[in-house]
């Protein structure tokens, strides 16, 4: 059985990661004055912490080579500061939304349950989910569920990221046990985390050591019990906003945002395969 907490993030992610790929939410990041798909990417993502620089934002995101930040930050604050960042990518990111979503029907429960969902994350040792919890809700709608699945979103990832921790599994290595699992592919990977091809491939080679992965990089019956064990660690750590709804009012926010997703799904925004692992 499907635990809730990976249930509604199957149905939030799409909703969330329109803001790296819609039109809409990328032109207003350049509009903003930012230079670049990754210039915006992290001013947009790391705009709820202020000001923050290459270290803390290469920390918090885990699986970048710090390479790919420090291209971005923090030259991006003096383009725009953070506030703009944030302002951008909210407008962008509801009006990619809105263009694919049309009238969603229930919007405006759907934001107050998605919203709820959000203030009730338990966010200690989250930091980036915590930053988004405490931002403002947008008085539209399709903002306020934008926002609130990009906090719920962060809330998995940081929860996420410490289960890879505590496995001691490093950002490389994470993203072959992604690519072992077949949620995505090694040059998708490769080109967007920013990793030297030496580093790239010394963390494949580590998990192959570790019997993790065979020869052919796949996992090892090892391997899938030590990555079961990570998934279900990080199903239990996002599950604090689905024990608050409860069941009906969680089933009932799924209903509501199934259609919402659909239409990001079929709108073709989300590449596929994606480094997020998006099926």
């Amino acid at each position: 059985m499907v635990p809730p907490s990976r249930r509604m993030w199957r149905l939030v992610e799409p909703i969330h990661a329109v803001t790296y790929f819609g039109p809409e939410a990328l032109d207003a990041l350049a509009r903003a004055g930012y230079r670049g798909f990754w210039m915006g990417y992290f001013a947009g993502r790391l705009a709820p912490l202020g000001s923050v620089g290459p270290l803390v934002a290469t920390a918090v995101c885990f699986g970048f080579a710090p390479s790919r930040v420090t291209r971005a930050l923090p030259d991006a604050w003096s383009f725009a500061p953070p506030d703009d960042a944030l302002g951008a990518r909210l407008s962008g990111a509801t009006a990619t939304l809105r263009r694919v979503g049309g009238e969603t029907p229930g919007l405006e429960v759907a934001a107050d349950l998605i919203w709820e969902a959000a203030l009730h994350a338990a966010t200690a040792g989250r930091v980036l989910a915590a930053a988004n919890q405490g931002l403002p809700r947008p008085d539209d709608p399709m903002g306020a569920v934008w926002q609130a699945a990009t906090t719920l979103r962060e809330h998995r990832g940081d929860g996420h990221n410490a289960a890879l921790v505590a496995a001691g599994v490093t950002p490389v290595q994470a993203h072959w046990l992604k690519i072992a699992a077949g949620e995505s592919e090694d040059q998708t990977l490769a080109v967007s985390r920013g990793w030297p091809d030496e580093t790239w491939q010394h963390g494949r080679q580590e998990l192959q050591v570790r019997g993790w992965l065979d020869a052919e990089g796949r996992l090892t019956s090892e391997g899938r019990t030590a990555r079961e064990v990570v998934e279900a660690e990080t199903d239990a750590a996002a599950a604090s906003p689905w024990e608050h709804l409860g069941v009906s009012r969680t089933d009932t926010l799924a209903d509501l945002l199934t259609p919402l997703t659909d239409a990001v799904r079929r709108s073709e925004i989300l590449p596929f395969p994606n480094p997020i692992g998006l099926a």
